[in-house]
């Protein structure tokens, strides 16, 4: 049972605020009702300052999001839950876009209630505390977790878990690594759609000629070399989810089809008449600057505004270092489970060294980083050549006379490349007794590479 806590409760049904007011009152609450907007913004004007607020949407005069967005100019930190109908969800996102903290679709069970107020009472006394909220770390699918140490990517969360059942378009942005796929499926996980399917689609991956295929599908004889047909990707995901990654890299008038899948739910295989309805979500993701790709034309404004009911930014790396410390240990634990190692410590040295890098390439960095002190197994070694192999590619653009020792930096950070690959694949030989296949698999390239490698290194009797 949650704290008890002055609550308001604002539905202009009487038979609504009883039936909040009975239920609340059953845990202990003291519960004030109000019909309207208006009067509920003089109370908090008034004082004191109620627990929390729930708040109904659709309400005559002032309406629900017009109360909504009066008291948070009062108080911007206001616990505010907002009550809805279903098909209300354009509505509820923008709630949530104001600053709602969660939403009841009525009709509501009582434990629903119970365990929304409970929720939200309870995020209320946590930020109360010093400490702040705990570390958290969710599993989204298999190998993928959520992980949260700070505000910035709590916040994330909770926007996420708002959005879930609030069938709409979201567009996730950041740079390369920052975790939009985690974003994404942790999106579909939570929502009703976790038992369908999710599917994901590079859209700078997959060749712009075949890319309308692998989307819509094709008939037999749609093209050269279509012997038979063939599902696409919208067609597959019926009741899922579908992420489009890297969605400004979509041909422009590819964009148009996808508009039109959009807005009516159907589309026709490539080399067919007839139309086939969907009824899938669509999430999109992106890493290039939104306003520039507009003002290029590589990304339609239409289909931008269609997917943009929603935008959540992921914040790059070096933005929430408070996140480092975690996820040093998240991914050590994750890879020694893979490549069957025991997690190697993780000094202050090594932390302290990893919170002043930037982390140009974000979680994919750190995670390759933890890789290769898992294999190397020393942490002097991997601290030094943190971040060498982006400072070789960066000096080579560089003028010459602008440092006369830039050569010489080049053939240093070679070098060092050189000795950690080959100092990798001594430690792989060793530990798989000298079965180079077994050895090919553990550093994750190919047995011909590998073979490439040690001739190269001269580690043919190893």
């Amino acid at each position: 049972m949650s704290t008890p806590a002055n609550i308001l409760v604002v539905d202009d049904e009487p038979s609504m605020q009883g039936y909040l007011r009975s239920l609340l009152e059953l845990n202990s609450h003291r519960v004030e009702t109000f019909a309207n907007g208006r009067d509920t913004v003089e109370r908090v004007q008034r004082g004191p300052r109620p627990d929390l607020v729930l708040l109904d949407l659709l309400m005559p005069d002032l309406d629900g999001l017009q109360t909504l967005e009066r008291l948070h100019r009062l108080q911007p930190d206001l616990k505010v839950v907002m009550l809805s109908c279903s098909g209300e969800a354009r509505n509820i996102v923008q709630a949530i876009r104001l600053g709602a903290l969660d939403y009841l679709t009525k009709p509501f069970q009582k434990e629903e209630l119970e365990h929304t107020v409970q929720r939200c009472l309870g995020r209320a006394a946590n930020e109360q505390e010093s400490l702040g909220e705990p570390e958290m770390m969710e599993e989204v699918s298999d190998g993928l977790f959520f992980v949260a140490a700070g505000p910035e990517m709590r916040r994330v969360h909770q926007q996420l878990a708002q959005l879930a059942d609030v069938d709409v378009p979201v567009l996730l942005v950041g740079e390369s690594g920052t975790g939009k796929e985690v974003a994404a499926r942790l999106l579909h996980r939570l929502s009703r759609r976790a038992r369908k399917v999710f599917l994901k689609v590079n859209c700078a991956a997959v060749p712009a000629d075949l890319l309308e295929s692998e989307l819509f599908g094709y008939e037999a004889g749609a093209f050269t070399g279509a012997t038979r047909s063939k599902p696409g990707r919208f067609e597959l995901c019926d009741g899922g989810t579908l992420l489009l990654d890297e969605l400004a890299e979509m041909p422009v008038n590819l964009q148009a089809k996808l508009l039109h899948v959009l807005q009516d739910h159907e589309f026709s295989r490539l080399g067919s008449r007839s139309t086939v309805r969907v009824n899938m979500r669509v999430l999109a993701a992106t890493n290039v600057n939104v306003a520039e790709a507009l003002q290029a034309g590589t990304l339609r404004e239409d289909l931008y505004y269609r997917l943009n009911a929603f935008t959540i930014h992921l914040r790059p790396l070096r933005e929430r270092r408070e996140e480092i410390p975690l996820l040093l240990k998240h991914f050590m634990t994750q890879l020694g489970d893979r490549y069957a190692r025991s997690p190697l410590p993780l000094s202050a040295a090594l932390v302290e060294r990893c919170l002043a890098y930037d982390w140009p390439g974000n979680l994919r960095e750190l995670g390759n980083f933890v890789k290769r002190y898992l294999i190397l197994g020393d942490e002097k070694l991997v601290v030094s050549e943190l971040g060498a192999e982006r400072q070789e590619v960066c000096g080579s653009s560089v003028p010459a006379e602008a440092t006369p020792a830039a050569g010489a930096l080049k053939s240093l950070v070679r070098n060092l490349k050189g000795e950690v690959e080959m100092k990798a694949i001594e430690r792989a030989l060793e530990q798989t007794g000298g079965n180079r296949k077994q050895a090919a698999r553990l550093l994750e390239i190919s047995y011909k590479a590998l073979l490439y490698k040690i001739r190269q290194y001269g580690l043919e009797k190893t």
